[in-house]
């Protein structure tokens, strides 16, 4: 749907011819005219390719998280702030403790949070109702933001590959939305321990409980691998940083972690072997059973 409305700082050498008709973003409204309307005109911008739009802050987290499983992260949301529930701006809270937060441009009818908004971070903050120019001149900026963000991550000689025991500090406290009994709660990524492939979903486990995400473990072990998580098995993939003991009995290895055995097929095993031992720490050899490595610290070796 278009109609051709005015994008007065479209044109010119600023434009990032790169990045036109290539933005994906995300609309979230709970009121389905302020959000249609929204969406109408997010899609009549010449530089967004693609429109979400959802209607409350849970619905929003897990049309993120599954473009990011995709390998195809949205470029930035709007966001009402009174909602229902989570609101806007515990949405923000929560998007900001990603790895790698979209940008966000609050849409409101309330003056009163921006303040708070933008100590989140805001990209923008709109009043409702939107006019054209002043939603194109948002749309400026994420196009800012997305090439700034490309331009720095793209070096000019290939950066040295990371050590295996790095784990970015900002990936541990991602947070994850699951289902559990028909609740969504929202667990950090630091918490979980392993996970378990379920059909089209996933069980993420942690000390305390787990639950399902609707994602697959493939793609779980390619988003999650520089936060310290590895594939043992084609049905789990664990956190190194929660492995307790490495087991190895009649020919068969397996990982101990929280009081729960998880075998390690034999094509990972090798793998597996060479993470743990760059990670471990030296420890005292004496008193360890015959065929069982013991970590510290809860790392294995």
């Amino acid at each position: 749907m278009t109609s051709g409305l005015p994008c007065p700082i479209c044109e010119g050498p600023d434009r990032r011819g790169s990045l036109e008709r290539s933005l994906r973003v995300l609309a979230v409204d709970d009121e389905a005219p302020a959000l249609e309307d929204l969406v109408y005109l997010l899609r009549s911008d010449p530089r967004i390719a693609h429109v979400e739009a959802v209607t409350d802050a849970t619905k929003a987290l897990r049309v993120l998280h599954r473009a990011m499983d995709a390998g195809q992260p949205l470029d930035a949301v709007f966001l009402d702030i009174r909602m229902p529930g989570l609101d806007g701006l515990d949405l923000a809270r929560v998007l900001s403790r990603f790895a790698q937060p979209p940008p966000v441009v609050f849409v409101t009818a309330h003056q009163q949070p921006a303040v708070e908004a933008f100590e989140l971070k805001a990209l923008d903050y709109l009043l409702k109702p939107v006019r054209p120019e002043r939603l194109a001149e948002s749309v400026h900026r994420i196009v800012h933001e997305v090439w700034d963000s490309k331009t720095a991550t793209e070096p000019a000689t290939p950066a040295p590959a990371q050590p295996s025991n790095s784990t970015p500090p900002e990936m541990g406290d991602e947070v994850i939305p699951v289902e559990l009994g028909g609740v969504t709660r929202f667990i950090r990524l630091a918490d979980i321990r392993y996970v378990e492939a379920h059909g089209d979903y996933a069980r993420l486990h942690t000390a305390t409980g787990s639950g399902l995400v609707r994602a697959a473990l493939n793609g779980l072990e390619e988003r999650w691998r520089s936060a310290g998580f590895v594939r043992i098995h084609r049905s789990h993939l664990v956190s190194l940083g929660h492995i307790d003991e490495l087991r190895l009995e009649d020919g068969h290895l397996s990982v101990t972690i929280g009081g729960a055995v998880l075998p390690v097929s034999r094509r990972h095993a090798r793998h597996l072997r060479q993470l743990l031992v760059r990670r471990a720490r030296p420890t005292p050899g004496a008193g360890q059973p015959a065929g069982v490595l013991q970590p510290r610290n809860g790392l294995g070796s």
